[in-house]
């Protein structure tokens, strides 16, 4: 059985907005701003999940811009994101567009995106990794489709910004299972949801 694992860089404060600074949020940018340790770390942790990985989940607009950035890039990370199964979430997408994808047609908050990702989950053995795709992200913590939370916390607070969970109905609690300093000033912290039973 399929686990889904939620990857996500994020601010201290839990913003995800913007983090290459390319939509023009005037406090985005943050992710660039690490230093080269921090960033050959954070790089050798991102390509050891994406070699643990069975799958991506993506919703349209991370599709596009993944695909922008990876699909002209050679590497054994490039290599091995573009060669994975892909799975995008979208009710106007007709074609993906990064390599080795599959459309689930349905718009995110309907029930047909939940039985397909419950199916998904049935139908594969391994991580199903979910990067950026935030409203994806709050479908699946809707409905208890999440497995894991992997955070890389940026030591940056942004005071403003879309924040991971903003917009959830009700508490989810989770239980910590690790924590690790990656680089000299980024953390890693691992959570799954407690389950009632």
């Amino acid at each position: 059985m399929g686990k889904i694992i939620i990857s996500e860089n994020v601010s201290l404060d839990g913003v995800v907005q913007d983090p290459t600074g390319e939509e023009g949020f005037n406090r985005g940018g943050w992710f660039l701003q690490m230093g080269d340790k921090d960033r050959e770390a954070w790089t050798k942790l991102a390509l050891d999940e994406a070699l643990g990985a069975e799958a991506l989940l993506l919703g349209r607009r991370s599709d596009e811009w993944f695909a922008a950035r990876w699909l002209s890039r050679s590497g054994e990370w490039a290599d091995r994101l573009n060669s994975m199964p892909k799975y995008v979430v979208s009710s106007t997408l007709q074609e993906p567009k990064w390599s080795n994808s599959t459309a689930f047609k349905g718009r995110v908050l309907t029930g047909d995106v939940v039985d397909e990702v419950s199916k998904l989950k049935q139908e594969l053995d391994g991580d199903i990794v979910v990067y950026a795709s935030i409203q994806l992200v709050h479908m699946l913590m809707e409905h208890d489709l999440v497995d894991e939370l992997r955070l890389t916390m940026f030591p940056v607070v942004l005071g403003a910004g879309k924040l991971l969970f903003a917009e959830l109905s009700d508490k989810k609690p989770m239980r910590l299972i690790n924590t690790r300093t990656v680089g000299d000033s980024l953390a890693f912290l691992t959570y799954q949801p407690v389950r009632d039973g």
